[in-house]
């Protein structure tokens, strides 16, 4: 996704929980102009968890006929992205040539590098009816080695990441490793990346890692005697043997893996450097960035 502003941190609600506990992030919802995103990171609060830098979750939007997700060409630099959705599908074109399609349960990761430009729209037979958009989209900031490597575009899917059943409890690691599973999907720093569906009253006990954050997509869940309510992130501590109940059928995302140094953030652009998120602003106003292949004629300015 683009980012409308040059500023993306998003001020939210914060409370202190237990002793597992850092802070509950709760997102304030974001108007993006045809459907709603729930943006925990990066707030004032908390800016990264391990290498994870953005965290919005999008819709469900529900579109009617003629109407849906158009992403006009926008450039990105020294990050990956990583788009998962829950229902319907986005159309992916970036300046390398890739085109895919990305549904339900899919991983697509495109990794910026020292820059790349891409759109994201529908098909015009998604687009022609109505529809709905749901899924998560995260940001990694590579590390200070990897910043400027080429730009690349992986698209992982569904039926080859790895799924369990822990403790009752159906779950996919998207990305890492966990729960005596890795998954396919390339990282760059220790990563981890899992998705949960528990029923309520099931516990799920969480890997550990350096950094850990839980969002919960959908129901709720409770540490200890702290709850944690829907669409809500829970930064958690270093503390081991971490388990979460789930209050009600749920839905969650964990995230996390080994700490990332600062980062300055501008609009799309993320880099270790300041001076080199400001040249890549006057390389975009220059129009020095490539091109989406087969979606040439239209770009988001800098704003």
């Amino acid at each position: 996704m683009s980012i409308e502003k040059a500023n993306i941190e998003l001020a939210c609600d914060t409370d202190k929980g237990c002793e597992a506990i850092d802070i509950i992030i709760k997102p304030r919802e974001k108007d993006l102009g045809e459907f709603m995103v729930r943006r925990t990171l990066p707030t004032t609060e908390r800016k990264t968890v391990g290498p994870w830098i953005f965290f919005d979750h999008m819709g469900p939007a529900h579109f009617p006929a003629g109407s849906g997700i158009n992403v006009r060409p926008h450039p990105h630099i020294n990050l990956a992205t990583v788009t998962y959705l829950f229902e319907g599908e986005i159309l992916h074109r970036d300046s390398l040539g890739s085109y895919a399609t990305i549904r339900p349960g899919d991983i697509n990761l495109m990794v910026a590098g020292k820059g790349i430009t891409h759109s994201e729209r529908e098909r015009p037979e998604v687009k022609h009816v109505p529809h709905t958009l749901h899924g998560l989209q995260l940001w990694l900031a590579l590390p200070e080695k990897d910043e400027e490597i080429e730009p690349a575009f992986y698209h992982y899917p569904a039926d080859s990441i790895p799924t369990a059943t822990v403790e009752g409890v159906p779950l996919r690691v998207l990305m890492g490793s966990a729960y005596g599973l890795t998954s396919p999907v390339k990282t760059y720093a220790e990563t981890l990346y899992v998705e949960a569906h528990m029923q309520e009253g099931q516990n799920l006990a969480l890997p550990n890692a350096e950094e850990r954050a839980i969002y919960v997509a959908k129901g709720g869940l409770k540490i200890n005697d702290t709850v944690i309510p829907e669409f809500a992130m829970v930064i958690l501590t270093a503390a081991d043997d971490i388990v979460v109940e789930a209050t009600a059928d749920s839905r969650i995302a964990l995230i996390g893996g080994e700490k990332i140094g600062k980062r300055f953030i501008e609009w799309n652009f993320i880099s270790s450097r300041k001076e080199r998120v400001e040249q890549a602003k006057r390389d975009w106003q220059a129009g020095a960035f490539p091109k989406v292949i087969d979606d040439e004629e239209e770009f988001i300015p800098l704003p």
